[in-house]
């Protein structure tokens, strides 16, 4: 394991130089009130709309700093880099505005619309390439391509230039803000917009606290925090893909380490409940990451109230094709949608008795698959049924065991249920 030590903390005066070179390409995004979250925590929640952004994320922040950079011999041999899809979007604009060759390198899970953006805004200049199933697996095919053939690596977060880009976010929330910021929620995957953050806020507005926000399922940057040393966890859940890294960048972790005020990890469902509020009340579309920070204040009720709070929407390159997924997870979560084994009596019209004596007036079936190809009627069927409250799920559970009809619960056997969702 690494553990070496970067010492490396950004400069007020590098970020505002990356906001020079910067001002071509990036929009200064907008800070805006949210009446709705306003009122909800009784604070002041403004929110920084970086899903406004030309690339509809923060990174061509970054990814254009980093390669504005560049010798003129560099830029001549072309660059690499490896991204879940907003980092390579930011470098697929830099290298068509700049009319060098690159090629990104991308899980081979990321959500098709991410891939279809990123070849519009490089166009006949980027080279996609999909490889692994993590960031992780990405950025080691990237960098030995690198290695091999002399290209420059633009990292989407463990590099000076990338997180002084990341940093001009806090220099316009510095800027638009009419009063001193109490709070800043930034999300947190690779921790090169937090990094860039603490930068620009600590210089400008040291009272203000920054609060980094990960999925409960890639708790990287918090795990590293807690052991006191940049640790890869094996295991994590893609669902939030900007903001899913097994290992935090060495610059970011010491940097974070420092000057976080606080870690705070968020369950997926929350997350996904948050994307449709802000859909379906706000009119706004966000992908999951851009949602971690606003899901976030649910854990910080109390201590928000009668405060300026700031979120940061990082991003909105969201794949329709997932909202099934998004719902059925926020249902989940919410304690609205239960999956059961339902062992069906070996008699006939046990199927109308159980829809009709044991679901309740307001369950619906959603989900409905024999476990066996034949003498269906006999055998045991994975049924999952939406509720309309979470108070009718222990009704129903009695219901089902007192008709003989309960076989098992789905949703606290992860190895089981993963194979639902």
């Amino acid at each position: 394991m690494n553990t070496t030590k970067t010492t490396y903390f950004p400069d007020l005066e590098d970020i505002q130089k990356a906001a020079t070179t910067i001002k071509e390409v990036a929009m200064v995004t907008p800070l805006m009130n949210s009446i709705r979250y306003s009122r909800r925590y009784e604070a002041n929640v403004l929110l920084k709309r970086e899903d406004l952004q030309r690339v509809r994320s923060y990174k061509i922040r970054g990814a254009f700093n980093k390669i504005s950079s560049l010798t003129p011999e560099q830029l001549q041999r072309g660059v690499v880099c490896a991204s879940a899809g907003n980092h390579a979007q930011g470098v697929a604009f830099a290298c068509n505005h700049l009319q060098i060759e690159g090629t990104i390198y991308m899980p081979s899970v990321t959500p098709k619309q991410k891939v279809e953006q990123t070849q519009m805004f490089g166009g006949a200049h980027v080279k996609i390439v999909l490889e692994g199933d993590t960031f992780d697996d990405s950025s080691r095919a990237a960098k030995e391509i690198c290695e091999s053939q002399g290209k420059t690596f633009v990292h989407p977060f463990d590099d000076p230039k990338t997180i002084e880009g990341q940093g001009t976010i806090g220099l316009e929330i510095f800027k638009q803000a009419d009063a001193p910021i109490d709070y800043i929620f930034v999300a947190v995957g690779g921790g090169g917009l937090a990094s860039g953050l603490c930068g620009a806020m600590k210089a400008l507005s040291p009272k203000t606290k920054i609060i980094g926000v990960e999925p409960a399922g890639a708790p990287s940057m918090s795990t590293s925090i807690e052991k006191g040393i940049n640790t890869e966890i094996a295991d994590i859940d893609k669902f939030i893909d900007g903001a899913a890294v097994q290992k935090v960048g060495e610059h970011n972790f010491e940097i974070c380490n420092s000057n976080l005020s606080e870690m705070i990890t968020v369950p997926e469902g929350l997350v996904c409940q948050t994307i449709l509020d802000l859909y379906n009340r706000d009119a706004i579309v966000v992908e999951p990451a851009g949602a971690l920070t606003l899901a976030a204040l649910d854990f910080y009720k109390e201590e928000i109230k009668g405060k300026n709070v700031v979120c940061i929407v990082s991003g909105s390159n969201n794949d329709i094709t997932r909202t099934a997924e998004i719902k059925e997870r926020a249902l989940l979560y919410s304690g609205l949608k239960h999956y059961f084994i339902v062992r069906f009596p070996q008699r006939a019209g046990a199927l109308k008795q159980f829809v009709g004596e044991v679901l309740g007036p307001n369950d619906d079936i959603t989900h409905f698959e024999y476990s066996k190809k034949s003498s269906r009627e006999n055998g045991p069927a994975v049924v999952g049924i939406e509720l309309k409250d979470t108070k009718d799920l222990a009704p129903l559970i009695t219901r089902m065991k007192e008709k003989n009809f309960f076989g098992d619960y789905l949703n606290d056997k992860p190895d089981l249920f993963q194979f639902l969702i």
